[in-house]
């Protein structure tokens, strides 16, 4: 039981980031100073989406890409191959960004979703193209994984778009971290 529970987690990364990330936020959202506006909401929701579904879970695919690749290309459905390892650094090229974007300025925001947003979405769309022509119904071709790659693109966005409209929360509605820095 407690086997196939951490094999769903770890199998499904994308769904346990994206919760870990709306966790985070919650507790964010709490410790903020009240009253709490919606420009807070929506910044402790970016900032730790960014942080985990863009940073850590990027981190995590560049490691299942990179080192266990015949893992994660099994999960998939297909055989193992060099680009895999290719797979894997941008992997580690859109975590560094969401990393630097986590606790930044819009803009990098911007540019930490965008980028991965455009590579879940093809890979969305190659999913269904598997699904419909090789009959490709592995759970990293059409299980969760695949839901996800059209799901956190969206969230993302309308992030971006509820940041853009209501603008940054005053520095006044910040909670300050540990590190210092306002987020």
């Amino acid at each position: 039981m407690m086997e196939d529970v951490i094999r769903f987690i770890l199998s499904n990364f994308t769904l346990t980031f994206l919760i870990i990330g709306l966790l985070f936020s919650l507790v964010a959202i709490a410790r903020a100073p009240k009253p709490v506006t919606a420009a807070v909401v929506v910044e402790k929701l970016i900032c730790w989406h960014v942080f985990w579904s863009i940073g850590v879970c990027f981190f995590y695919n560049f490691v299942m890409h990179s080192i266990f690749g015949k893992t994660a290309a099994a999960f998939i459905g297909w055989a193992d191959s060099p680009f895999q390892f290719e797979v894997g650094t941008a992997s580690l090229g859109f975590a560094v960004v969401g990393f630097l974007a986590a606790f930044r300025s819009f803009d990098l925001r911007l540019a930490a979703i965008v980028g991965p947003a455009l590579f879940a979405l093809g890979a969305g769309f190659g999913h269904i193209y598997q699904m419909v022509t090789a009959h490709n119904f592995a759970p990293g071709n059409a299980g969760v994984i695949f839901y996800l790659d059209f799901l956190i693109p969206l969230f993302g966005f309308l992030l971006l778009w509820l940041q853009h409209r209501l603008g940054r929360p005053a520095a006044s509605e910040k909670v300050f971290h540990a590190h210092g820095r306002n987020a």
